[in-house]
C-alpha cells in the first residue's frame, strides 16, 4: 500500500468511530440516527440524480440491503443505549468478519488456515473479556451489538451479489442511502416513538453532522479500495476499534480499564486477521 492509501484507510477508521461517537453522545440514539439516515439520503439523492438508475436485477438485493441497514440501526441504538463506546463498538466491528468466515467455514467449506484461527481465538477472546470481564458490558448491550453485527454481515453479503448485477454500483450504494432513509423515519414511528422536543438542539446537528462524516469516511474506504489491495485495506480499517476506545475515553470521559484496553486491541488485532485473509 501507498502511504496515500494508508492515510486513506487511518482517515476512514477515525471518521467511523468519530460518528459512532456522537451517536453514543446523543440523548435519543434512535432519534439522532434518523436524524443521521436524512442526512446521508439527502447527499446520495444529488448523487442518484447524476448516476444512472440500477439495473432491475439488482432491485431486490438494493430493498433487502436497505432493510437489514435499517435492523442495524434499531439494534445499533439499543446498544448504545446500555454500554459505552469502548464496550459496544469492538464487539460490532469484531463479530462481523468472526461471523463471515465461520459462515464461510460452514456452509460454504472454506478451510481456515493460520491467521483466520488466530483471528478468531483474539476476536472470541477479546469479546469474551469484554463481555465477562471486572467492566463487564451489559448483557442486552451485548446481546443487541451481536445482533447488530449480523445485520452488517447479511447486507455486506447481499451488496457483494447487488452490486455485481446493478450495473453502476455506485448508483446501486445511492439508492440504498435513499431507500434506507425513507424507511428510518418510518420504522422510528412504527415502533411508537415521536422527536422529542425538549432535545438539544445542538444534539440534531449533531446527528446531522455524524451522517455526512459517515458518508465521508465510506467515500474514503470505496477510494482507497480503487487504488489499493482488498486484504491489508480491510485489516488496516479495523484499527477503529482502537480509535473507538480512544475516542471514548478522551472525549466521552469514559475510563477503559487496562484490561478493557488490551481486549479491544485484541478485538482489533483478531479482526485484521480475519480481514486480511478473506
Amino acid at each position: 500500500m501507498t502511504p496515500s492509501v494508508i492515510a486513506l484507510v487511518l482517515f476512514a477508521a477515525i471518521l467511523h468511530a468519530t460518528w459512532n461517537a456522537l451517536l453514543k453522545s446523543g440523548a435519543d440514539r434512535l432519534w439522532s440516527l434518523t436524524v443521521m439516515s436524512f442526512a446521508t439520503t439527502a447527499a446520495a439523492a444529488v448523487c442518484a440524480a447524476l448516476l444512472p438508475l440500477p439495473a432491475r436485477a439488482s432491485w431486490p438485493y438494493l430493498a433487502a440491503s436497505a432493510a437489514l441497514q435499517v435492523g442495524y440501526s434499531v439494534f445499533l441504538a439499543l446498544a448504545y443505549q446500555r454500554a459505552a463506546l469502548g464496550q459496544v463498538y469492538p464487539v460490532v466491528r469484531g463479530a462481523v468478519p468472526l461471523l463471515v468466515t465461520l459462515g464461510g467455514y460452514a456452509w460454504a467449506g472454506q478451510r481456515l488456515g493460520g491467521a483466520p484461527l488466530a483471528g478468531i481465538a483474539l476476536v472470541s477472546g477479546g469479546i469474551a473479556s469484554l463481555a465477562l470481564g471486572r467492566t463487564r458490558i451489559h448483557s442486552r448491550a451485548l446481546a443487541a451489538a451481536l445482533a447488530t453485527a449480523l445485520f452488517i454481515g447479511g447486507y455486506v453479503t447481499i451488496d457483494g451479489l447487488g452490486a455485481r448485477v446493478a450495473g453502476h454500483p455506485l448508483a446501486y450504494a445511492a439508492w440504498i442511502f435513499i431507500v434506507y432513509g425513507a424507511a428510518m423515519p418510518a420504522v422510528f414511528l412504527l415502533l411508537g416513538r415521536r422527536p422529542r422536543a425538549g432535545l438539544p438542539r445542538g444534539d440534531t446537528l449533531k446527528s446531522a453532522a455524524g451522517g455526512l462524516i459517515s458518508l465521508i469516511g465510506y467515500a474514503a474506504v470505496v477510494d482507497a479500495l480503487s487504488r489499493g489491495p482488498v486484504g491489508p485495506i480491510a485489516a488496516l480499517r479495523e484499527t477503529s476499534i482502537v480509535f473507538s476506545a480512544l475516542i471514548g475515553w478522551l472525549w466521552l470521559g469514559e475510563k477503559p480499564s487496562g484490561p478493557r484496553f488490551a481486549a479491544c486491541a485484541a478485538v482489533a488485532l483478531g479482526a485484521a486477521c480475519l480481514a486480511y485473509a478473506a
